[in-house]
């Protein structure tokens, strides 16, 4: 019992300092904007022709798109709070490479997406702390991106170059 209780308040906790910080965005965002400032960016493009369109520009390993209950136990968020994503992940396990776009239905699942990702990013990290070094580098130097009720996640040596191709996809209006 007393167990469950701490865990119960670790994830109100951690949803009380990740609310608190949301805010504070990657750099690549207007943190320094209100939440319905954020909001005001639009896009004519699905998340896949985002998705489509960056990796036509930046050479990556061979990725395979995941889909349906894997979103669920890979990012641990469902996948339903999504209007429409894209996620492509390496088709071996030797690349951490991930590239994936989110459109969040409610912008108020913005911080549970955002937490999920994270999650996603650590578990990558714990598979290749001792596996393979520079691939552990790699997934450590994730890009973690909002815009409007958009969610990007990537992980590339060219993770730069997808932030800039990802915001270029945008209009403030």
């Amino acid at each position: 019992m007393k167990k469950s209780y701490f865990a119960f308040m670790l994830v109100i906790a951690l949803g009380l300092v990740l609310t608190a910080c949301s805010g504070s965005k990657n750099s690549d965002t207007n943190s320094n904007t209100s939440a319905n400032k954020e909001n005001q960016f639009t896009t004519s493009k699905t998340t896949k022709e985002m998705v489509d369109g960056m990796l036509a520009k930046i050479e990556q390993p061979s990725l395979i798109e995941m889909t349906g209950d894997m979103v669920k136990q890979m990012y641990y968020f469902d996948p339903a709070l999504l209007e429409e994503y894209t996620i492509m992940s390496p088709m071996m396990n030797v690349k951490t490479n991930e590239v994936a776009i989110f459109k969040v239905k409610d912008a108020k699942d913005i911080t549970s997406v955002e937490a999920g990702i994270k999650k996603r990013a650590e578990d990558i990290q714990k598979t290749f702390e001792t596996y393979l070094q520079d691939q552990y580098e790699n997934a450590k130097n994730y890009k973690l991106v909002t815009k409007g009720n958009y969610v990007f996640f990537v992980i590339s040596e060219n993770a730069d170059q997808f932030v800039t191709e990802f915001n270029s996809y945008f209009e403030q209006k």
